[in-house]
């Protein structure tokens, strides 16, 4: 295969457009900066989703699938799951993982980047909340979060440019119940929008935000930030599979090489080079950049590269009721969130907490698909007229968001047996659920039993843990002020390679107890100000 560069070098080349590559894209694109990023999936149109049509249901089994070892698309690299209870869910696209989030825009609690001072566990961040305060802000005002100001369980009563979106029949009858226990919940923030805003219309509350949204309302960067990077000069290239790093005889990033949809081999040429391929892909290219001058993979000095990945074991809690609740309506997105049991309380048995999310239920098909593991007779017959019928509109969910604690043995490695569609060794996770986490998980399923029976739930389905909920992919370049002990500094720059930066989930430090995408939103918004703002201190290739 020939090597050939047809974008020229640039300042800074991006690997990967999802959230923290689009929010470096725009910034760096606006300062000044000649940017290009390589991005192995492509554009996704609001009609290419089926959320307003017959086949919606049917598709979300496969082309609009989360997870990549059943959706199996030409962008989609396979991910070695057999060591995991939980299933890594990831989207390859621009957009990247935000075309199929739910769009929960919760921010992370002061606590949360101080859990070794407060609880001695894990580490502190190398910054406050009060430091990504601002961050916060200027996301969710670019974005167009939609949310009720003044959320208690904040220190801060940060506001959101769009009111919030109805809590729904089902919402009200959940808020009751929280009310009768004397619980917190609050109108959940979600980054989508409630009236048009900027280039998007007003939800139409179809309820496929996790298929992709049909009407472009909610905040996928495509929308939100990809537009407007290239209208300031951003590059963005399409169908480039990454394949690893290069580096020069100083040691410095010298850009990346990648395959093409013809299958040849190119360079991209940058004096700073970022990553944005979320908590797997990530480790996956650090590691298969091995060289002499980095034998156990590029800015991996400390050997942390790929260790104390953190999922969210999330468990999901149904209630049935004897009313309608039309739990068919979106968006999916969350109607409520609870904080009520987030913060450490030994007398538990275990530190950290969870976040509570209100979510509806789906469209028919949802309700009477034979599970696996289930009695076939239990799913078909007179089971399913009664199944559709007690449940259509009638069950709710409280999802459970863990706090995923550190752990070296939970990792992200190379399958030394398997490899991409470009030959390209894939990753394979190792994760095991703690005893922590394991006790929190039993602690916060019989909250929120107590909680549907409350509002007048008729009957619960617990699940204790949802195999098909790793949309987190967390903590495996975590940073950190030693090089010992982490792969980033503050800023997101590696401490072995100075001309290299990771921005995305990878570098968090704790997992915290929320949806993680305003995190790294925010964060990566102040790692790149931070470079542009130092560009003429930053070291860069030639």
């Amino acid at each position: 295969m020939n090597t050939q560069n047809d974008h020229g070098d640039a300042d800074v080349l991006i690997v990967g457009a999802g959230a923290s590559g689009g929010v470096a894209a725009l910034e760096l694109a606006s300062r000044g900066f000649r940017v290009v990023c390589l991005e192995q999936g492509d554009w996704a149109l609001p009609d290419d989703f089926t959320g307003g049509k017959p086949e919606w249901e049917l598709t979300r089994l496969k082309q609009w699938h989360p997870s990549p070892n059943v959706r199996g698309r030409e962008s989609d690299y396979p991910v070695g799951t057999k060591e995991s209870p939980i299933e890594p869910l990831m989207f390859n696209g621009v957009g990247g993982s935000t075309i199929l989030f739910s769009g929960h825009w919760v921010r992370a609690l002061p606590s949360d980047f101080r859990v070794r001072t407060l609880d001695g566990v894990a580490d502190d961040w190398p910054f406050t909340y009060e430091d990504l305060r601002p961050f916060y802000d200027e996301v969710t005002h670019h974005i167009g979060a939609s949310g009720l100001d003044g959320d208690p369980a904040y220190p801060d009563p940060h506001t959101f440019p769009l009111p919030p979106m109805p809590i729904g029949k089902y919402g009200l009858a959940a808020a009751k119940g929280m009310d009768k226990l004397g619980w917190h919940w609050w109108p959940a923030p979600n980054a989508i929008a409630s009236r048009k805003f900027k280039n998007r219309p007003a939800c139409l509350r179809y309820g496929a935000c996790e298929s992709g949204c049909p009407t472009g309302a909610k905040a996928s960067t495509d929308f939100t930030h990809w537009r407007d990077a290239i209208a300031a000069g951003a590059v963005l290239v399409t169908g480039a599979r990454v394949r690893q790093l290069t580096v020069d005889n100083r040691g410095l990033v010298t850009g990346a090489e990648y395959v093409d949809r013809a299958g040849v081999v190119r360079h991209q040429a940058a004096g700073v080079t970022v990553l944005a391929a979320n908590g797997i892909g990530t480790p996956r290219l650090l590691l298969n950049s091995a060289s002499a001058q980095f034998p156990d993979g590029l800015a991996n000095s400390s050997g942390l590269v790929g260790k104390r990945l953190m999922v969210h074991p999330y468990a999901s809690v149904y209630g049935t009721y004897e009313e309608e609740l039309e739990t068919w309506l979106g968006p999916t997105g969350q109607s409520l969130q609870s904080m009520q049991f987030y913060e450490t309380d030994t007398s538990r048995g275990f530190v950290r907490g969870a976040k509570w999310n209100l979510m509806p239920t789906g469209g028919p098909l949802t309700h009477t698909l034979w599970e696996p593991g289930e009695d076939w007779r239990d799913a078909f017959g007179p089971a399913f007229h009664t199944r559709l019928r007690t449940t259509f509109g009638r069950y709710t969910e409280w999802g459970i968001t863990t706090e995923d604690l550190p752990e070296d043995h939970n990792e992200v490695v190379l399958d030394p047996g398997a490899t991409d569609s470009d030959g390209i060794p894939v990753p394979r996770i190792r994760y095991t659920i703690s005893e922590n986490t394991e006790r929190m998980l039993k602690f916060h399923v019989d909250r929120a039993i107590e909680a549907h029976l409350a509002a007048g739930a008729t009957s619960v389905h617990p699940i204790p843990v949802v195999r098909e909920s790793g949309w987190h992919l967390l903590g495996t370049t975590r940073m950190g002020t030693d090089p010992a002990t982490s792969v980033v500094d503050g800023y997101g720059r590696t401490h072995d390679v100075p001309n290299l930066f990771i921005i995305d989930g990878s570098v968090f430090v704790t997992s915290t107890g929320v949806n993680p995408t305003a995190t790294i939103m925010a964060v990566a918004l102040r790692s790149m100000r931070h470079l542009a703002d130092n560009r003429h201190n930053q070291p860069a290739a030639d």
